[in-house]
């Protein structure tokens, strides 16, 4: 049988460090302890499956979101650090909002100077299916302190008009 891995090492294939799990699956304890050689820091960074198998640009990274909804609004948080609204685009249907973009790099730096290389630069996209018919023509975007909020007018917001009954 194998040694067992720590889910940050299944996830990023991360190797480095000596894991020891204890307990059952309810409780797991987990012991770390540095290898005793010394770890190269381009050996140390941890190498996604896209790095291994040299598909780098072809991976979109995912974005993280919140969305939640008003009385007349359903709202989409997310936050886009270092991105330009100008390499935003943010696309909505009668169900679906989709965002799309790109962080860029702005200084190069060779692998080997890295230390830790934690943060997601490149293309990035997120669809999200709303749960309530919205008005998609009547939507606002905004971008502020790195938090893009696109808040979205309900349907049954607009619609909803008392009708009086007239008698003939």
């Amino acid at each position: 049988m194998g040694e067992r891995r720590s889910l940050f090492q299944r996830l990023t294939g991360s190797a480095g460090h000596d894991v020891d799990i204890e307990g059952d699956d309810d409780e797991q304890v987990v012991e770390m302890r540095s290898d005793d050689e010394k770890i190269e820091p381009s050996k140390s960074l941890p190498i996604t499956r896209a790095e291994k198998n040299g598909a780098m640009d072809e991976q979109e990274g995912q974005l993280t979101v919140d969305v939640y909804q008003t009385p007349e609004f359903i709202v989409v948080k997310s936050t886009i650090a270092g991105v330009k609204p100008d390499d935003l685009d943010v696309s909505i249907t009668n169900d679906m909002v989709t965002i799309r973009g790109t962080r860029r790099h702005d200084e190069e730096v060779t692998e080997e100077d890295y230390f830790y290389r934690e943060c997601y630069w490149g293309s990035f996209s997120r669809s999200i299916i709303l749960p309530v018919d919205i008005v998609s023509e009547k939507a606002d975007a905004s971008l502020k302190d790195g938090i893009l909020t696109i808040r979205i007018p309900k349907a049954d917001a607009l619609l909803t008009k008392k009708v009086k009954v007239r008698g003939f």
